[in-house]
């Protein structure tokens, strides 16, 4: 009877250790399986250059990945790693000397920056309570700022005996030194994973309420884990300086897709609370033999991006489907209605319908108000008129500054003309972007949609200006459908917005890249330029276009039934369901909503401009965001107003113009576009807690 529960006991420590070291497993074989492909396809053998090599190349990707993973297990996510990369790279390469003292000094300085950035992440979070999606993006854009003052643009030279240290041998012929360096980064999490703090980390990621009620200092690990994380960075940039030998300004921000990857190939559930830095070591191996694979079979290197967001999301859903973590998705085998919108969505409809803000609507009714239409308006609507009247009041603030600043130099009417037009490119991410973070996520495919759908219209319309009236409802529905594949990932398998966002993002980049074999081909249409830069009644056409998209916008969110949903879902889920919200079909429709925003905005560079070009969205993303918070939007989800958002982008449009016309540098705008967000977050927090 004792050997039977012995090997009761037995079996369930073997399942539990299968369990737990599952991701890692999986990992491995990943990685044993590519690597067997890779051995086959070759013809010479694999020798210690091909490894010393492969080892050097992944390093940088492996130590920022180990950062993320330690995040990631607590529950956490940083959009910064990217930007510390770069930061730490060029503060080396335009500060070391050539004697033994600088070397050391300013390799410890490039890894100790990452570290105060991490700690600034960790403040953030911890101390003034932030979102990590929000506190992370605003210091990604103030490191990106920082770094271009330091160098703003690639070149330099990393001295000689620094890259030799780095990337030579440690032992001639037998160890690489950068196989050294992840194997003492690795013992950092070996020590770490000994420690109490480890078993923090893993249960704040279980669960933080629970973590608190057991009395573990939460504020104080998770301030280490962004601490940690930065240090991890800095070390990346370090080590890329040395493997380089120069320095860029914009090397990091592109590895940000990759680093999310080799943390979820490594088997790290973006929940939290599982996961480990080896599997993450092997998955950043797996993922960089993935893309040495394509080129052993000739495939062009555009498609590195489009792989490794591809193997972003399988991973992602199947670590999802793993940990029984599925979304919404058994709601679809209970109701095929829920994949599609109710009849009427976008009509008005009568408030007592789902049981959607029945209160506002007695309110409305109340005897006690007013008698005054404005004035009854104002005592129903005064909790919003709170969050959208501020962007407002800062634009017309900031116009009136610019016009006493530089008003001799235009008229009035062509200031306000040229801002309107400006506007209009910011007023419609607005709404996309918008949409996605009332429903409680974020859309970081906008930048990719906008660069593919201006690659698609003139590739498309390259011989004809007659193909136009085909190319743009082509261009529009393919937009939509990838916003659609969005809200399908995020409703469905319960992945979060940004990981499947960021990925579609990386497809989309390497799609375009694709399309275009690396040069965009045409010009604009001439009805699209005339739109962008002709002349209707002494007025750019379109600032007609811009008043009406703004009064559909504003209807569309207040007055129809999708957005009675959208606000429904943004502000729970759970009670939302309970109400009779078609949740997946409401999530769909807003992140298909982002996808036409960014693909008309797309169309709408290519006639501002004449032509597309590779990033031409890149620049939109922050801004983008900004309006929305700074129109009064919780980053949360569930509150806001696309007025608001609309006067986000005019005052936004309105600084920048003013900005580039007293020459500030890029860099400080960057910088300024950061702090502005930060603050604008801070205070709706304030304003919410009050």
């Amino acid at each position: 009877m004792a050997s039977d529960v012995y090997g009761v006991r037995h079996s369930y420590g073997f399942r539990r250790n299968i369990t737990r070291n599952g991701g890692l497993l999986l990992a491995f074989a990943t990685f044993a399986a590519v690597v067997l492909v890779i051995a086959v396809s070759i013809t010479q053998p694999f020798g210690y250059f091909d490894f010393s090599s492969t080892v050097s190349t992944n390093t940088p990707l492996a130590l920022a990945a180990i950062g993320e993973t330690i995040v990631v297990i607590g529950r956490g996510l940083d959009l910064s790693a990217g930007a510390v990369i770069s930061l730490s790279n060029c503060l080396v390469v335009t500060h070391m000397g050539e004697g033994a003292a600088s070397i050391v000094t300013w390799t410890i300085i490039g890894i100790l920056a990452g570290t105060l950035v991490g700690l600034a992440n960790g403040i953030l979070v911890v101390t003034c309570r932030l979102q990590p999606i929000v506190a992370t993006l605003a210091t990604m854009f103030i490191a990106q700022g920082l770094t271009l003052l330091v160098m703003n643009e690639p070149g330099g030279a990393a001295q000689p005996a620094f890259t030799q240290f780095f990337t030579g041998d440690a032992i001639p012929g037998i160890v690489p030194m950068p196989a050294v360096v992840l194997g003492l980064a690795l013992l950092v999490w070996g020590l770490i994973r000994l420690s109490p703090f480890s078993t923090g980390i893993y249960a704040i990621g279980s669960d933080p309420a629970a973590s608190l009620s057991k009395g573990l200092p939460v504020s104080r690990i998770r301030l280490l884990t962004y601490v940690i994380a930065g240090t991890f960075y800095g070390a990346a940039g370090v080590f890329l300086t040395a493997q380089t030998g120069s320095g860029d300004p914009t090397v990091g921000p592109p590895m940000l897709l990759s680093i999310f990857a080799a943390v979820v190939l490594g088997g790290t559930a973006l929940a939290g609370g599982t996961g480990g830095c080896v599997g993450t070591v092997f998955g950043s191996f797996t993922l960089m033999l993935i893309v040495n694979l394509l080129l052993v079979y000739n495939i062009s290197p555009y498609f590195s991006t489009v792989v490794e967001g591809g193997l972003l999301i399988l991973a992602a859903v199947a670590l999802a489907i793993g940990r029984g973590s599925t979304g919404l998705l058994p709601t679809l085998t209970t109701s095929v209605k829920a994949l599609l919108p109710r009849a009427g969505a976008f009509r008005s409809r009568k408030p007592e319908l789902a049981g959607i803000d029945t209160e506002v609507w007695r309110l409305r009714q109340d005897p006690a108000l007013p008698a005054a239409r404005f004035m009854r308006w104002s005592s129903v609507n005064v909790e919003t008129l709170r969050f959208v009247l501020p962007s407002f009041v800062a634009f017309a603030i900031i116009v009136v500054v610019t016009q006493l600043l530089f008003g001799g130099r235009v008229s009035v009417g062509s200031y306000l003309n040229s801002l309107l037009v400006l506007t209009s490119f910011l007023a419609i991410l607005a709404l996309g972007q918008g949409v996605v973070v009332l429903s409680g996520g974020l859309d970081l495919s906008i930048p990719s949609m906008i660069t593919l759908s201006g690659v698609l219209l003139t590739g498309m319309t390259v011989s004809s200006g007659t193909e136009i009236y085909w190319a743009l409802p082509v261009v529009l529905a393919a937009a939509a459908l990838v916003g659609a594949l969005n809200g399908l990932a995020v409703a469905l398998f319960g992945i979060s917005p940004l990981i499947v966002t960021l990925a579609m993002n990386g497809i989309l980049y390497g799609a375009s890249l694709i399309y275009c074999g690396g040069t965009p081909a045409g010009h604009s249409p001439e009805v699209v330029t005339w739109a962008m830069t002709g002349s209707l009644f002494g007025v750019t056409p379109i600032v007609y276009g811009l008043i009406a998209f703004v009064i559909v916008a504003t209807l569309t969110l207040s007055r129809t039934v999708y957005g009675r949903y959208l606000y429904a879902v943004g502000n729970g889920q759970t009670a939302a369901r309970y109400a009779g919200v078609p949740i997946i079909s409401t999530i769909v429709t807003t992140y298909a909503l982002s996808s036409l925003c960014a693909a008309v905005v797309g169309i709408m560079l290519v006639g501002f401009s004449g032509q597309a070009f590779n990033d031409m969205g890149d620049p939109y993303l922050l801004p983008s965001i900004a309006a929305v918070v700074v129109g009064g939007t919780l980053m949360s989800g569930g509150r806001g107003h696309y007025l608001g958002m609309f006067g986000g982008a005019l005052a936004l449009t309105a600084l920048t113009t003013a900005l580039s016309g007293s020459s500030v540098p890029v860099s400080v705008r960057s910088i300024i576009f950061g702090a502005v967000i930060l603050s604008a977050v801070l205070g709706l927090r304030g304003k919410t807690e009050s």
